[in-house]
């Protein structure tokens, strides 16, 4: 007499894992999470240019370290950006962000008054973050991380010690 099997076991044999399980749309998911990834980078670049306009004028011993700190922020953020998200993309967008405030927040209102003043510390705020975040984007474009396809695992389809040393890989009995 055979006995039953419990509904919460598999068959023996039978490899079971929920990573096997169709999720359905994750796709769509996943470029939704990507979307607002970006969103979410861009909108830190400009948190830290909004921060940085009304902060960058801390100095100690008249050296403006609040505004070298921020445009080493704004650097470290775009590389980061682009490693985080596998793209150059990802180090863009934080230094779109920054400069869209920080260069509206320059301008001057109607009435005369400006944020960014005309001090060191401004000229080392504007002009250093905008050569750290073209710095950045540089970097991000030149050494992002290369992603394998996502549709096969890597190195999928090499064969065992191709690349090693000259010879290697070859099929035994292959010709030369």
């Amino acid at each position: 007499m055979a006995r039953a099997r419990p509904r919460d076991q598999a068959a023996p044999g039978v490899a079971y894992s929920l990573l096997c399980v169709d999720g359905g749309q994750t796709g769509q998911r996943r470029e939704l999470g990507a979307a607002a990834a970006y969103v979410a980078l861009f909108a830190l670049g400009a948190m830290e240019g909004l921060i940085g306009c009304f902060q960058f004028g801390h100095s100690v011993a008249g050296v403006p370290v609040a505004a070298l700190g921020f445009c080493a922020l704004i650097l470290a953020t775009c590389v980061a950006g682009a490693a985080g998200m596998g793209s150059a993309l990802g180090g863009i967008l934080p230094a779109l962000g920054w400069l869209a405030a920080s260069f509206v927040l320059t301008q001057p209102t109607s009435a005369g008054s400006v944020i960014v003043t005309n001090t060191s510390a401004g000229k080392w705020y504007l002009y250093g973050g905008a050569a750290c975040a073209a710095a950045g984007v540089v970097a991000s474009f030149r050494w992002r991380p290369r992603r394998p396809r996502s549709d096969r695992w890597p190195g999928a389809g090499r064969r065992p010690g191709a690349g090693r040393w000259p010879g290697a890989g070859r099929w035994p009995g292959a010709g030369p």
